[in-house]
């Protein structure tokens, strides 16, 4: 093991081994004798001795490097164009001539181990020194902060005779610092003449701008003489130049605007309030008139050196504009006063003939509405006469039919039922103008049934007029209402019939289009001019040449209004000369039909009697009259009844159910046809057939005849379908009767010969 620590310095190696021989040299001696152990100490002494020497030969060797290595570095140092020192451990090792020389007054103090934090303080209160950019101190405690390596520190000094430095502190590790002096003179000079000679330039574009302002500009000094102004300046007050020169007093320049009468008398006395509120403020602005007829804006601020900035404009013009302006806006404004009264005096005319229109127009819907109601509540009282009449007559037709009152009674039908046809338009008119959600009941209805019952309706009107009536058979189902649309296309036959001269032709058929049905009726009449096309679906319109005793032109009025309602679009095609044909596109029905009673009744019409036993439930003495006369006349026996209690009574008196009951919908009181019915089919255990005639025709009344299995017919009722339907129900009811029987018997012979077996 060494007995000299390696890393120590060699010139501490060397001290410490020289101790470590003398020490061996002493010991050996003070030995008596010499032995082995002596021999062996002296031995390693002059290993030791040899180590020494080889090492101090070593240290010598890199002395010598070392001192060389300096040499070359203070060479460098002394080549180079800027002060450069060393310091290590914050201490100065090595630097420069010119870092020595740069600062005469201290360079004597700059040696060899001078501290960093002292050669600052140094420079801080050197005479060469001139200023610095900031503060040595702050330079100090920057550096005491930036202790990693890298860290840079910079700040400008200025020497006498304008000579500037740049002093740059870099910290290359953690033990050395370098600082440097680096001459930046030619670089500040350079920058200071860009510098004076851009504001030599700026002065002269200020001067520019100053002279060619569109305002006058004055400076004065805080004593008040004038500083520099602009030549717009003396041209808006109007004085001289010699007035206006630099130094001259504001006074001077106040009176000589005074004695030409250019300011006002008390201007002295305006003027020093302007400047203490000047002072106050800073700023003011005032409007002042100059001379008699010019009128100048006056903008005063306060100067840095408590001078002050006085900017004059010429306001004369704007002045003159604005006023004329205002005297037109009062003048306008004025004009716009009265215009407003005048429109105020017609807004409240208008308002009061609109007021008087509304009241109008209320009472006009009012009375509308009181119509549509009168109408629809009245419905019933006005078809209970025409439905009695409407007996009578055909009863008196019968009776008279080999008379020679029979013309007379056929005029009578005819004049009666022109005068029917008009009610029922106008009542079908008050029902679609009503906004009541059971005007029309949309269903499944069986197309092809409703045209054939259209046609057996119109053929007579048909025949007697020559004309041919055509309906093409049909099996398809649409979606409507049954009612508004057998009458909308019966309106269209008898259109087509009443416009159709003799020998022509009429035609009704149906054709699908997809998921919809369309009806058409054709004609060979007299057509419709293009321009009356639209006109013809208005109340009261009528051709031309159509006869009188036609009609009075609701027939398409009502046709447009169902078809609107049911949402059915109506078309019309004509030409004149060659015929019209009308078209209405319906929905295709995929639900339940109605059922075709109608059509299998008529199919069965015959001229036989009626020998059954017919009980009318009516409370309408005429009604009910004309009703058991008709029924009289065709061979029936008739019960009659003005109530459900009246019916009953009846049943129980004869001991076995009537073969038909025809009843009115509406009795006395909450007593209904309805009522009736069921009481009868109760108490008789029977499910007799019954036909309903009633004036309502609700969608109430239609579904309470489909659930009490019973036919709904309006009135007044059409006698040709009435009295084959009564024969079709008794002879159905009749058949399903003896079915049952069939079916009973069956049953009962089943079970006997299952007994006897």
């Amino acid at each position: 093991m060494s007995m000299v620590n390696p890393y120590d310095p060699p010139q501490v190696q060397i001290e410490k081994q020289a101790r470590i021989i003398d020490a061996l040299v002493r010991r050996a001696n003070r030995q008596s004798e010499i032995g082995p152990s002596a021999y062996r100490a002296f031995q390693s002494a002059i290993d030791l001795q040899q180590q020494v020497a080889a090492q101090t030969l070593e240290l010598e060797t890199v002395r010598s490097e070392r001192e060389r290595t300096r040499k070359t570095l203070v060479e460098a140092l002394s080549s180079m164009g800027e002060g450069v020192a060393l310091f290590s451990d914050e201490r100065l090792n090595i630097c420069n001539d010119l870092f020595r020389g740069l600062l005469p007054d201290i360079s004597h103090k700059i040696i060899p181990g001078l501290s960093l934090s002292h050669y600052l303080e140094l420079v801080e209160i050197s005479a060469r020194v001139v200023s610095t950019d900031r503060k040595l101190s702050v330079l100090r405690q920057t550096l005491k902060v930036r202790q990693s390596a890298g860290a840079t520190t910079a700040l400008v000094v200025e020497l006498v005779d304008d000579r500037w430095y740049q002093l740059s502190i870099q910290q290359t590790s953690v033990e050395n610092t370098v600082v440097l002096m680096t001459e930046i003179t030619a670089l500040v000079r350079r920058n200071r003449m860009e510098k004076e000679h851009l504001i030599d330039r700026q002065a002269d574009y200020l001067a520019a701008v100053f002279q060619n302002m569109g305002s006058g500009v004055c400076s004065f000094s805080a004593e008040g003489e004038v500083i520099m102004q602009n030549g717009r300046f003396r041209e808006i007050l109007g004085v001289p130049l010699t007035l206006l020169q630099p130094g001259t007093p504001l006074s001077t320049l106040l009176d000589f605007l005074r004695t030409r009468s250019l300011i006002s008398e008390d201007a002295w006395l305006r003027v020093d309030e302007w400047r203490d509120e000047l002072r106050r403020k800073g700023a003011l602005v005032r409007r002042v008139n100059h001379g008699s007829d010019r009128v100048l804006d006056v903008h005063a601020n306060v100067l840095p050196d408590g001078g002050f900035l006085v900017e004059l404009k010429d306001v004369t013009l704007e002045t003159q504009t604005t006023e004329l302006l205002e005297n037109r806006v009062m003048a306008r404004t004025a004009e716009l006063t009265r215009a407003n009264e005048q429109l105020t005096a017609q807004y409240e005319e208008k308002a009061r003939v609109e007021e008087e229109l509304r009241l109008s127009k209320e009472r006009a819907e009012a009375a509308v509405s009181s119509k549509t109601r009168f109408l629809a509540a009245a419905s019933h009282d006005l078809l209970q006469p025409i439905n009695a009449a409407k007996l009578l007559i055909s009863t008196l037709q019968e009776a008279t039919r080999e008379t020679g009152f029979q013309p007379m009674v056929k005029r009578l039908k005819g004049a009666f039922s022109s005068a029917e046809n008009l009610l029922h338009s106008l009542l079908d008119i008050s029902r679609l103008e009503s906004a009541d959600p059971d005007a029309v009941s949309v269903m499944a209805v069986d197309l092809g049934a409703l045209m054939e019952s259209v046609r057996d309706d119109q053929s007579p009107l048909a025949a007697r007029k020559g004309v041919r009536l055509t309906v093409v058979p049909c099996s398809l189902f649409v979606r409507s209402d049954p009612v508004y649309l057998m009458r909308s296309i019966q309106n269209l036959v008898v259109n087509a019939v009443q416009y159709t001269e003799p020998g022509g032709r009429v035609l009704v058929g149906a054709r699908r289009r997809g998921d919809h049905v369309v009806v058409e009726v054709w004609d060979t009449g007299v057509g419709i001019a293009e321009k009356d096309q639209a006109r013809i679906f208005e109340e009261f319109t009528r051709g031309d040449d159509v006869q009188l005793g036609s009609g009075v032109g609701l027939g398409l009025s009502i046709v447009d209004r169902a078809c609107r309602l049911l949402g059915h679009e109506l078309s019309v095609r004509s030409k004149p000369g060659w015929g019209s044909v009308f078209r209405m596109n319906i929905a295709l029905a995929d639900g339940v039909p109605i059922r075709r009673e109608a059509q299998s009744a008529l199919a069965d019409e015959s001229g036989h009697p009626i020998d059954h036993i017919v009980m009318v439930i009516e409370n309408d003495e005429d009604v009910l009259y004309g009703t058991i006369q008709w029924l009289e006349q065709w061979g029936a026996s008739v019960l009659a009844a003005r109530s459900t209690e009246e019916a009953l009574a009846h049943v129980n008196d004869m001991g076995i159910p009537p073969d038909i009951i025809l009843a009115d919908y509406q009795l006395d009181g909450p007593d209904t046809g309805i009522m009736a019915i069921t009481a009868i089919r109760e108490i008789t255990g029977s499910d007799v057939p019954a036909i309903m005639i009633t004036a309502d025709r609700s969608e109430l009344v239609r579904r309470l005849g489909l659930e009490n299995d019973l036919t709904v017919m309006t009135k007044p009722a059409a006698l040709s379908r009435l009295r084959p339907l009564i024969d079709w129900k008794i002879r159905r009811h009749a058949a399903a009767v003896a079915h049952q029987r069939a079916q009973v018997e069956t049953q009962l012979q089943t079970k006997v010969g299952g007994d006897r077996a």
